[in-house]
């Protein structure tokens, strides 16, 4: 079985330039390496090499342009966090307002099981979720100032306060196993289908975690394809074996959740922020064009356009 040896700075340097990779400033790329880490700085060497089969650097390929693409990604996943983060607090304000009025607000209103979807398949999904849900309370209730007031001068924490330490993930699991008519009311809030709503809440979950861990986003992929919807036709688009090539289940799917799901204001600073940090990466690449990142995130070269569809 092989193994992997730690290497010092100098001996990184040293296989990334045998590799090919022109470095500039030894001693700034060291310092990055040390504060970045060689193995995560290698994951966007992709786009860089000759080819799958031979894994040195194409002629001219710079440690800064390699450096430029680890940065972009970091600024991608910011903007992409602090949209989602709009989502989840949209989401978590809708649910706890509509769950109140029809429900109830206290522990054994928003805690009782006969609230929820009356079907014995999902009984043990409920009961897992209540579970879930107590423990996050328990956990993390007295750790906040709004939650320990209510506890400490009330004895109960208000579900529109609740929501505030349950995860992201919890919160979508839980619009899946809500009454129908709920699901309806908070989906209609949201310009959505119930479908629509079920299907994108885990995917965007999943997102906020893959962004809050630093993982590489620009060219994640998920394992669940989003349906086709009006966007990927009218962007036109192109199918191979009647299957979209973008929109699916890369970045640009997740951009069409968030044109769903976001305010139109909101909607339109995310792109805005998304197409100005593009302009920048695309004048710090030399050896590639910015269209291999373009491809590598599943954005159509007229993705823009959405900006400007209802």
């Amino acid at each position: 079985m092989k193994t992997k040896t730690f290497k010092t700075l100098d001996e990184q340097i040293e296989i990334l330039k045998q590799k090919g990779l022109v470095i500039d400033d030894i001693e700034q790329t060291k310092s990055i390496l040390l504060r970045e880490n060689y193995f995560f700085l290698s994951g966007y060497r992709k786009l860089f090499l000759k080819s799958s089969v031979d894994r040195t650097f194409k002629e001219g390929t710079n440690f800064s342009e390699i450096y430029a693409l680890f940065s972009f990604d970091r600024q991608l996943r910011n903007i992409i966090f602090k949209n989602i983060l709009i989502v989840e607090n949209n989401l978590k304000s809708i649910l706890a307002y509509i769950m109140s009025k029809n429900h109830g607000f206290k522990e054994n209103n928003y805690l009782n099981p006969h609230n929820f979807v009356n079907n014995p398949q999902k009984k043990r999904q409920v009961n897992d979720l209540l579970r879930k849900m107590k423990r996050q309370i328990s956990v993390n209730g007295k750790q906040h100032a709004a939650t320990s007031h209510f506890i400490e001068n009330y004895g109960y924490i208000p579900l529109w306060v609740v929501v505030k330490v349950l995860s992201f993930g919890i919160v979508g699991e839980l619009y899946t196993v809500l009454q129908h008519e709920d699901q309806k009311e908070i989906a209609d809030l949201f310009n959505m289908d119930i479908y629509s709503m079920t299907e994108y809440l885990p995917l965007l979950a999943n997102y906020r975690n893959l962004c809050a861990h630093e993982d590489i986003c620009y060219n994640n992929r998920t394992m669940k394809h989003i349906e086709n919807t009006k966007y990927h036709h009218l962007l036109n688009i192109k199918m191979e074996e009647d299957e979209y090539v973008y929109g699916k289940n890369d970045l640009f799917a997740l951009v069409i959740m968030l044109k769903y799901i976001l305010n139109q204001d909101n909607f339109n600073l995310f792109m805005r922020e998304v197409s100005y940090e593009l302009d920048v990466l695309e004048g710090r690449l030399k050896t590639i064009k910015v269209d291999s990142v373009l491809e590598e995130m599943g954005f159509p070269q007229n993705y823009k356009d959405i900006v400007r569809m209802d």
